[in-house]
C-alpha cells in the first residue's frame, strides 16, 4: 500500500502516544499558541487503556505544567503520608531507618495515583485547548520527506488477514504528516526503536537496559486499609536470582497497588519473574495484608532502567523522543512520570520556537539540549551509578555503595563513582541452561496468587484474533532449534502474560506457539529474547489491554 493511495492532514505536530509525555507536549504547545494544529495519537482503546505506572507522583512536573492543576480537579488526591523500606527474609522482615536514605528517596510531597485516571483528566484538558486526540488509532509506520527526516506517520490500518494480506473490511489508514513528529510510545516502541536505529541516536550513550514490571490493585479489608502509606522492599524471593522489588501503595477506597519489579538482565534462563511476584504475595508480611481482600485488575508493562548514560539522542531529523520511549526514568526512586511530563513540555517549547522561526523537520537540537542540562538530567545524574552497581555486586553491596554515591551527589552535585558501565543487554545477559538448575515455583493457590491466564482475563486484553500477530520472528527455527535446547527457551517463562508456547505433541517435534492475543504490550519478549529474534510491533488499533485505573 503506498502512500498515494491513502488520505493525509496535515499538522503542525504529531503526537505518537497519549502517555503523560504526549499529553503535556500538546498541552504546553496550546499554551503557547491556541491556534497551533496539534494531533495526539493513540493505540488504546481511549486514552489510558494502555497505562499502566506505579504509581507515585512527583508533581514538579505538573507543577510547571499546570501549576492550579488542584483547582482544576486532577485526580491527585491521596498524599504520601507514610513511607516504609522493608529487607525481607522468606519469613520475616527488616525495616531500614528513613535516615539513612537520600533525601530523594523521600516520598513525602508525592502522591499515590491512576496514571490512568491522571492522562484522562490531561486528554479532556487537552481537547478543551483544541487538541485533536484519536484513540484507537495505532501508528504503524514512518513517513520521511525528501531530506530523509521524519515527516509524519501511518496509522489507523485495519482489517488485515493473518498473512498480512488486505481482507474485504481493509482501510489503508490515514498518513498524518507534522512539521515535528513526537514519539512518546513508553517503553521500547516500535517507532522509537525504528528511529533510533536509522539515525543511529544511541551511538553515544550506554547500553539500554530494562526492568519488567507487574501489578495488581487489590480491595482489601477495611480495618488493614492505611490510606497514603507506602512500602517497598527487597530481597526475598529474589535473592540472588535477580535484582528487584516491590511496592505496595495504599491508596483511596480501600484499595491497594502491589507491584513487582524484575531487572531483565538475570542469567538463570529458569527464572520466572511473573511467579516470583506470585510468591512475593505469600510472604507472611503480605499474606496478612491481603487476606480477605480480593484481586481486581493486573497488568505488566516493561520499566526503562539505564538511567542517565543510556540516554539515547532525544532529537532526529524531524522530531522527537519523549518520556520512556527516551528512557527517563529514575531507577532508584521507581519514578519516570514527572520526568515524561518534563520532557512534553521542552520538546513543546523547542518545537514552538522552531515553527516561530519558520522551520520544520530539522532536528531540535534545543530540546536535547534541556534534556541534558535541565531537572530531568538533575534528577537522573544523581542516581546514575546505582543500577550498574547493583548489576556487578548484587544488592548488599549496592546498597551501601548506591547509598554513599547517592548521598555525595545529593550534597555536592558529583557522583563519587563517576559514570559507570551498564554492561551487557539484558538479552546478551542470559545465561545457558546447562549452567544453572530450574527453580522450583509453587502452585498458585486462587487466594493470594493466581495462573498467568487467570490474571490476563483481569487486564481486559482483547485482539482481533484474524489480524497478523504482532509479535513476529525474525527466524521461525530459532525457538526450537537453538532457544529450546541452549537456554530451556525462556519465553515461556519471562512473557508476565503466557504468549508463547512450546508444544510437544507424542509422535511430533516440538514447535513454538506464540498465542498473541494474551499480549499486554509489554515488550519483555522484544528486550530479553536470547537470540534477539523477537520483535514487537503495533497490532491493530484499540487491541490490546483496557486498563481501568492502573
Amino acid at each position: 500500500m503506498t502512500d498515494q493511495t491513502r488520505e493525509s492532514m496535515d499538522y503542525d505536530v504529531v503526537i505518537v502516544g497519549a502517555g503523560p509525555a504526549g499529553l503535556s507536549a500538546a498541552i504546553r504547545l496550546k499554551q503557547l499558541d491556541a491556534d497551533i494544529n496539534v494531533v495526539v495519537l493513540e493505540k488504546g482503546s481511549e486514552v489510558g487503556a494502555h497505562i499502566l505506572s506505579g504509581a507515585l507522583l512527583d508533581p514538579i512536573g505538573l507543577d510547571k505544567l499546570i501549576p492550579d492543576w488542584k483547582e482544576k480537579g486532577a485526580p491527585i488526591t491521596v498524599p504520601v503520608k507514610k513511607d516504609n523500606f522493608f529487607m525481607l527474609g522468606e519469613g520475616g522482615k527488616l525495616r531500614l531507618p528513613n535516615f539513612i536514605m537520600p533525601p530523594l528517596m523521600n516520598n513525602h510531597g508525592n502522591y499515590i495515583v491512576s496514571m490512568g485516571n491522571v492522562c484522562r483528566w490531561m486528554a479532556e484538558m487537552a481537547e478543551d485547548m483544541g487538541v485533536e486526540i484519536f484513540p484507537g488509532m495505532a501508528c504503524s509506520e514512518l513517513v520521511f520527506g525528501e531530506n530523509g527526516e521524519v515527516s509524519g506517520v501511518v496509522a489507523g490500518e485495519f482489517g488485515k488477514n493473518a498473512d498480512g494480506t488486505p481482507s474485504d473490511a481493509y482501510e489503508p489508514g490515514m498518513v498524518l504528516n507534522g512539521k515535528y513528529v513526537f514519539l512518546s510510545e513508553g517503553v521500547r516502541g516500535s517507532l522509537s526503536k525504528e528511529v533510533i536505529a536509522k539515525y543511529n541516536l544511541d551511538a553515544d550513550s550506554d547500553v539500554a537496559k530494562f526492568g519488567l514490571g507487574m501489578k495488581e490493585i487489590w480491595e482489601i479489608d477495611p480495618e488493614k486499609h492505611r490510606e497514603g502509606t507506602v512500602t517497598h522492599t527487597m530481597g526475598w524471593p529474589l535473592g540472588k536470582n535477580a535484582g528487584g522489588g516491590s511496592f505496595v501503595y495504599h491508596l483511596d477506597n480501600n484499595q491497594v497497588y502491589v507491584g513487582f519489579v524484575v531487572h531483565l538482565n538475570y542469567k538463570n534462563p529458569y527464572m520466572f519473574p511473573y511467579m516470583e511476584f506470585q510468591r512475593f504475595k505469600h510472604h507472611p508480611m503480605m499474606a496478612e495484608l491481603l487476606k480477605g481482600g480480593k484481586r481486581v485488575a493486573y497488568g505488566a508493562r516493561a520499566i526503562t532502567e539505564g538511567g542517565w548514560q543510556s540516554i539515547p539522542k532525544t532529537a532526529f531529523p524531524g522530531g522527537a523522543l519523549l518520556g520512556c520511549s527516551a528512557g527517563l526514568v529514575n531507577v532508584p526512586r521507581i519514578k519516570g512520570n514527572h520526568n515524561a511530563m518534563l520532557s512534553g513540555k521542552a520538546a513543546a517549547e523547542a518545537a514552538y520556537a522552531a515553527i516561530q522561526d519558520g522551520r520544520s523537520g530539522d532536528t531540535l537540537e534545543a530540546y536535547d539540549a534541556d534534556i541534558r542540562s535541565g531537572l530531568i538530567a538533575k534528577d537522573l545524574k544523581r542516581v546514575r551509578n546505582v543500577k550498574p552497581l547493583w548489576s556487578r555486586f548484587g544488592l548488599m553491596t549496592s546498597l551501601v555503595l548506591g547509598g554513599a554515591d547517592m548521598w555525595f551527589a545529593n550534597l555536592t552535585g558529583i557522583n563519587l563513582l563517576g559514570t559507570l558501565k551498564h554492561g551487557k543487554s539484558d538479552a546478551d545477559s542470559t545465561e545457558e541452561a546447562a549452567r544453572h538448575k530450574p527453580i522450583e515455583y509453587p502452585k498458585a493457590d486462587g487466594k493470594l496468587s493466581f495462573d498467568r491466564l487467570t490474571n490476563v482475563s483481569f487486564s481486559m486484553t482483547n485482539h482481533e484474533e484474524s489480524q497478523p500477530a504482532h509479535l513476529t520472528l525474525g527466524d521461525n527455527g530459532i525457538p526450537i532449534k537453538v532457544n529450546l535446547p541452549k537456554y530451556a527457551e525462556p519465553a515461556q517463562r519471562y512473557c508476565p502474560a503466557g504468549v508463547y508456547e512450546v508444544v510437544e505433541e507424542a509422535g511430533k517435534d516440538a514447535r513454538f506457539q506464540i498465542n498473541f492475543q494474551n499480549c499486554v504490550h509489554c515488550k519483555t519478549c522484544d528486550i530479553k529474547d536470547p537470540s534477539k529474534n523477537i520483535t514487537w510491533v503495533t497490532p491493530q488499533g484499540g487491541d490490546g489491554p483496557n486498563y481501568p485505573n492502573m
